[in-house]
């Protein structure tokens, strides 16, 4: 591992960058992969290429009916599971092989023998690029990890963009003050919605920073990047490191694998074994159903992940 302290001119005279100033480099690496990421998440309908999420929550029974007394609890239809799949997110991949390095490509830094020197591909990615990419794949949702995803239990957060109006996921239960002794035969399927769960994608936040990279010319003289020029490289190669990286930096999203980004899915669910009730209509007329009753239970909980591969 390289890490090098790239220079910078302060005052007429070239300085190694300190730990905050490597690190404002970091941050604008993030920023620039931000601007145009190469590893997206996408809404769409159905047939998300994520995977499949699945929302349960019970339904009442079918009812029974007597011509001569109620229907006693034994032959009435049990409360059922409804099943409701959600596969609402894709990801996509896209970038493009940066330039080659010409040998002036990169930032300067001393060696040991007190030469300058430019950095090379491998110093850029341990000093700049990885540690970038480590920000962007960690569990935080702040200005560090622009340009990457998470999920929110509201379509407003501050610092993040709304992907899609529509939720990627809806915890749903049944609605038992909806069923009611004196309507039945009751629908089955009577839903309340308990949480609605949207995908995010952070901003990009441009960081504060002063100090600028010193390259050398192609005349051989030395001068500092201006912010184009970094920018541009900074863009390109954290665009084909996210997507392309052969060293195990690569930025994928899953339902399985890698950091939990944002709020967990929760799928909750009744656990009652049925609520029997009983309505009189006439002496020929007797009816029974159970309609679903219970604690609300955690069935599942579902996290959009983000990681390195």
């Amino acid at each position: 591992m390289a890490v090098r302290a790239p220079l910078y001119y302060d005052s007429g005279d070239l300085k190694e960058m300190d730990a905050t100033m490597v690190a404002n480099l970091v941050q604008f690496a993030v920023y620039q992969y931000a601007l145009a990421p190469s590893v997206e998440l996408s809404y769409t309908g159905s047939g998300g290429n994520l995977g499949t999420l699945t929302d349960t929550r019970l339904q009442a029974g079918a009812q029974a009916t007597s011509t001569t007394a109620f229907p006693g609890e034994n032959v009435t239809g049990e409360p059922s599971v409804v099943s409701v799949n959600y596969s609402r997110i894709s990801q996509s991949t896209s970038s493009s092989t940066p330039s080659s390095d010409d040998g002036k490509s990169y930032p300067v830094y001393r060696d040991t023998s007190s030469n300058i020197v430019p950095m090379n591909l491998h110093d850029m990615k341990d000093t700049i690029f990885h540690p970038a990419i480590d920000s962007l794949v960690s569990g935080s949702t702040g200005t560090a990890q622009g340009g990457t995803y998470h999920i929110s239990t509201t379509s407003s957060v501050s610092g993040s963009t709304l992907v899609n109006a529509t939720p990627v996921f809806v915890d749903t239960r049944a609605n038992t003050s909806a069923y009611s002794a004196g309507s039945i035969p009751e629908a089955l399927d009577q839903p309340t919605t308990i949480t609605n769960y949207y995908l995010q994608k952070i901003d990009a936040t441009l960081p504060t920073w002063n100090e600028k990279p010193v390259q050398v010319r192609s005349d051989n003289d030395l001068q500092t990047f201006s912010d184009t020029d970094v920018g541009t490289l900074f863009q390109a190669w954290m665009k084909y490191i996210a997507d392309q990286s052969a060293d195990g930096y690569k930025i994928r999203y899953s339902y399985s694998t890698g950091t939990n980004r944002g709020s967990g899915m929760v799928d909750g669910r009744l656990n009652g074994s049925g609520n029997y009730q009983t309505r009189y209509v006439n002496t020929d007329d007797y009816r029974a159903q159970e309609f679903p009753n219970g604690t609300a239970t955690t069935i599942n909980t579902y996290y959009l992940k983000i990681g390195k591969s």
